[in-house]
């Protein structure tokens, strides 16, 4: 079965040129010119990825990836126009996987859909990942995804959870961005590697009572994060 594409632009061309190209390639797409039409799709069908155009009309992109986010993990990768570091940074913050400067080249975005494609295919969880990990009182579930602080649940996105998840049953080991980014986002990341930076941060807020200097998460400098190996 062919995989299901949004194309999501207020720009005709833009998306009559994608379209074409994409389904050339064998893909199925179907696509929305404002933010609302993008959820009301998103919400009624099914897709596999979705390539998210950053301003548009009514709901911006960063708006749309966000309730998104909210039910689906579905691969979202972000169309700017912008150059600007931070509207690339707030795209991954609010839960994009990748993000591509307006103008680009259609062969650079296949390029990178085909990459998603590949490497982000489901693996059989490993049996370790599904337990329950405790740190002080931080407790990570693997079994049902949950995370708990001092007894209060903490709300992670999936790639926050699956972040944590890794460094927590790897205590002391330091990851670097690029291990991170291969083992966490499973495909060759072809953006910047600053969204380790921008995801590391995000998880730090929600899980350390002092960003100033954290329990949890720890920074080896010049070489990448690790989690606290102390009891």
């Amino acid at each position: 079965m062919p995989k299901k594409i949004l194309l999501v632009d207020d720009e005709p061309l833009i998306l009559k040129g994608l379209k074409y190209s994409l389904e050339q390639d064998g893909y199925k797409t179907e696509s929305a010119t404002d933010g609302e039409e993008a959820l009301q799709k998103f919400f009624e069908g099914s897709y596999d990825l979705i390539l998210l155009d950053v301003m548009l009309p009514g709901l911006d992109g960063l708006e749309v990836c966000q309730r998104i986010r909210e039910r689906s993990n579905v691969p979202i990768i972000m169309l700017t126009a912008k150059g600007e570091d931070m509207d690339k940074i707030l795209g991954l913050e609010y839960g994009a996987d990748d993000y591509m400067t307006k103008p680009f080249n259609i062969l650079e975005v296949k390029a990178r859909i085909k990459s998603i494609f590949r490497r982000s295919q489901p693996q059989p969880e490993p049996k370790e990942e599904k337990r329950i990990v405790r740190v002080h009182d931080l407790e990570v579930n693997g079994q049902n995804r949950t995370v708990t602080l001092a007894g209060e649940s903490v709300k992670l996105t999936a790639k926050e959870f699956d972040l944590l998840q890794l460094l927590i049953m790897h205590r002391g080991k330091v990851y670097s961005r690029e291990e991170l980014l291969e083992t966490v986002w499973k495909y060759d990341y072809m953006g910047d590697m600053r969204t380790v930076d921008v995801h590391i941060r995000r998880l730090r807020e929600k899980i350390e009572r002092n960003n100033g200097g954290p329990e949890f998460i720890l920074t080896k400098w010049g070489v990448g994060y690790y989690f606290t190996d102390k009891d």
